[in-house]
């Protein structure tokens, strides 16, 4: 059986490699800004936000968009609650996503807030519905019945981890996208922004961060 623990390294000040993917957890530049930057702004965040919004991601670990998107949800003043599904196959220990996220700039109370709940698979607070659905995402997205009004495509470079950009999963994203959901990621490869068109997307290469040129934007039509 695959081992489902994540295998990580730590270089430059404490930033986390995969060492199963050779690559970083986050953008070396910025990682925080490169969040809101693609995810938030690629997703045209906060300004769609409202009560029970559904956020969906591929690929969860530090935990860094959770932080990012629920502080943008607090920061934005919409009464309800934020609803955050994730999907991971190699959930970090609770310890290694606190030593990465101490990194972030987060602010210090939501992290506090979070810290003792970190290692649930679910939980709730009164303005936030959390689940992580862990493993291999092809086996388990499409048994998933939610539908999400924003996806946050955040896997390892799709030329180091291939499987969770497969035509057949991004195909699945679409299946559980909401009418007029969007999706956002870093990558612009070429593969990727056709299988987002053949998953019923309208797809937009827009400006990267950083030292990235471009970055995908998608409408589910």
């Amino acid at each position: 059986m695959q081992d489902q623990k994540a295998a990580i390294e730590w270089r430059d000040r404490d930033v986390p490699v995969s060492t199963r993917f050779d690559d970083p957890y986050y953008s070396l530049e910025n990682g925080l800004e490169e969040s809101r930057h693609v995810f938030l702004a690629g997703n045209a965040l906060p300004e769609r936000f409202r009560d029970d919004f559904h956020i969906a991601e591929l690929g969860f670990g530090t935990g860094l968009n959770l932080l990012m998107a629920f502080a943008s949800w607090r920061d934005s003043g919409v009464k309800g609650r934020l609803r955050y599904t994730t999907f991971e196959a190699f959930p970090l220990s609770r310890d290694e996503m606190k030593r990465a996220q101490a990194a972030f700039g987060v602010p210090e109370k939501l992290v506090n807030e979070l810290d003792a709940l970190w290692g649930n698979t679910c939980f709730n607070l009164p303005d936030l519905q959390f689940e992580m659905v862990t493993g291999d995402a092809r086996r388990t997205l499409p048994l998933w019945k939610g539908q999400a009004d924003a996806w946050f495509l955040d896997g390892f470079s799709p030329a180091k981890n291939p499987e969770l950009w497969e035509e057949t999963l991004i195909h699945q994203v679409g299946v559980h996208t909401a009418p007029s959901g969007t999706a956002a990621t870093y990558t612009a490869a070429g593969h990727v922004r056709r299988a987002l068109q053949a998953a019923g997307f309208e797809v937009t290469r827009v400006p990267g961060f950083g030292r990235k040129r471009h970055m995908t934007r998608a409408l589910r039509t």
